[in-house]
């Protein structure tokens, strides 16, 4: 009976002996650089690290936060972007058993106050290109310290430090702290706040280091095919769920050398691909469109590149058979949220099927539930909402009892997606719960119509949005980047799109732009556009359940 409602089950073969880390993150690194001692962990232009000495760094980070006052359950927040002192403070935090509050480098004064009142965080790690607008809110914050990497144009005030000086305070080791790998905190990953007030998801040792198994379990069925110290393009925030377990752990647990990229340039990236012949790279479908879109892309190396992995958003199919198609590689897509650490579901295990985010990773459990009551499971081909049950899977949300029990209930968490799951067990995301247009009372699902587009060869980037409309009540928007030169119209557009689409689904509104919005990892922020729409009408912003996914 399990076997006919959970078909995937049967297409794992061995990929069920995989032993979950049973460790903390400081047990983790030990067991790394074990290993490894010798091998190059972190790269950044000159600056090289060795395992050994990303141990012993770390060491003294613990012992000078120690020093400092921080002690087991204390929050430290760290923002920064892909840099070794990241990694160092990282480490460095869970070694006493405090918890890494993640903050977005690109956040304003508003959400700073938040995250730093709402995680109760008393320490910060910042970059001095933002250490101003931490110092900004700090009156207002529980903030006691600032530890700045580099020094800030206009220097430091009051007792800060920069990272160089705070680390010179160590004196001796830290002290020894008991993790339960199972409860205890490792970091707060707060949720990109796109569709309402950002929440922090608790995230235990056992979350990161049992998801990160759970992909490594399908994506590397022999660790001796790839070559010692292989390098990894370190291009995927680390602050950033996705980067954190599919880049830094992921490359941590095999002696690999994370090349640190801070920031995604496009000309940069293919330059380091061609020089560097690094392994694998994980990035957003957006990067993967600039990549595609790079002139001559196929000189670059690409194709020796053993694995691409991709998150945060669903990548266009026709994007994933032209990638492949062009460089000999597949991309390889997991679906998940901040709130399951964050993958539950991979393509890797029968390669890409169109459309579909692949099927339910080893020891996650699944099920499509009706949306008005949650307890009914719907038969296979009916959209209803995605429910995850797994390791990976968050304790709840940071000072949120309300938010945490609409997520978590019985165990399983409530996404917030639209799903349905074909007779083989692949799951195919219709779209989010509260983005669902409502046109005359037909239902339409905007990434739907944005494949649909993504399929025309004049488009680049589109997003679709409900807008106001006082006949239908919500009428369909589309927000369109076309590729450089093209003079494709609104009206061949439409055209298109009333080929593809039922009526109703087709948009009634299109609008050009240069670019549209991202967030820090490059995912498209339809909520945005679509409050900017409703904010136009004198229409509140909707509102909805589920996790922020992402």
């Amino acid at each position: 009976m399990l076997q006919e409602k959970r078909p995937w089950l049967s297409i794992y073969e061995d990929k069920l002996s995989g032993e979950p880390i049973k460790d903390s993150l400081t047990g983790f690194l030990e067991e790394a650089v074990e290993r490894h001692r010798d091998n190059t962990a972190l790269t950044q232009g000159e600056r090289i690290i060795s395992y050994g000495k990303l141990l012993d760094l770390t060491e003294k980070m613990a012992s000078a936060l120690s020093g400092a006052g921080v002690k087991k359950g204390d929050r430290v927040g760290l923002m920064l972007p892909n840099c070794p002192e990241y990694v160092i403070g990282f480490f460095g935090a869970v070694r006493i058993g405090a918890a890494a509050t993640q903050v977005n480098p690109l956040y304003v004064g508003r959400e700073l106050e938040h995250i730093f009142n709402n995680s109760g965080s008393e320490t910060v790690i910042v970059h001095s290109m933002m250490y101003e607008k931490v110092k900004n809110v700090e009156p207002r914050t529980p903030l006691e310290r600032i530890i700045c990497v580099g020094e800030p144009e206009g220097g430091l005030r009051d007792d800060d430090m920069t990272f160089d000086e705070f680390i010179g305070t160590a004196s001796g080791g830290a002290p020894s702290v008991e993790i339960d790998p199972l409860i205890d905190l490792s970091s707060i990953q707060y949720t990109g706040g796109t569709t309402g007030v950002s929440k922090g998801a608790m995230l235990t040792h056992s979350n990161l280091l049992g998801g990160v198994q759970q992909t490594i379990d399908l994506l590397i069925e022999r660790a001796d095919d790839f070559p010692e110290n292989g390098k990894v393009v370190a291009v995927a925030p680390l602050f950033h769920i996705f980067g954190m377990t599919m880049v830094l752990l992921f490359g941590l647990r095999h002696g690999w050398n994370l090349l640190l990229v801070p920031r995604f340039v496009p000309d940069q990236m293919m330059e380091l691909i061609k020089r560097e012949k690094p392994i694998m790279l994980a990035g957003v479908a957006t990067l993967y469109t600039a990549l595609h879109s790079y002139p001559e892309m196929e000189s670059y190396g690409l194709g020796e590149v053993m694995i691409y992995t991709s998150g945060g958003a669903s990548v266009p199919v026709g994007l994933l058979n032209s990638f492949e198609r062009r460089t000999g590689r597949p991309i390889w897509e997991g679906y998940g949220l901040s709130e399951g650490a964050p993958v539950s579901f991979n393509t890797y295990l029968r390669g890409p099927v169109g459309g579909s985010i692949g099927v339910p990773i080893p020891g996650t459990d699944v099920r499509i539930v009706d949306i008005e009551t949650g307890e009914k499971e719907m038969p296979f081909g009916e959209p209803g909402e995605l429910v995850v049950k797994g390791p990976q899977v968050m304790r709840g949300y940071w000072e949120m009892p309300e938010e945490t029990a609409n997520a978590l209930r019985d165990g399983w968490l409530h996404t917030g997606d639209i799903a349905r799951m074909d007779e083989d067990g692949y799951l195919y995301i219709v779209d989010r719960k509260k983005d669902v247009i409502n046109a005359s009372g037909f239902k339409v699902y905007p990434r739907e119509v944005e494949e649909v587009l993504y399929q025309h060869p004049e488009v680049v980037e589109a997003v679709a949005v409900g807008v106001p409309d006082e006949y239908r009540g919500e009428t369909v928007k589309v927000f369109v980047v076309r590729k450089q030169g093209s003079s494709v119209t609104e009206a061949d557009l439409t055209s298109y799109c009333k080929e593809n689409l039922a009526p109703y689904k087709v948009p009634k509104v299109l609008e050009f732009r240069d670019e549209l919005p991202k967030s820090a990892v490059g995912k498209l922020l339809r909520r945005l556009l679509a409050d900017e729409e409703r904010e136009k009408a004198g229409v509140p912003p909707k509102t909805g359940k589920g996790v922020e996914g992402q």
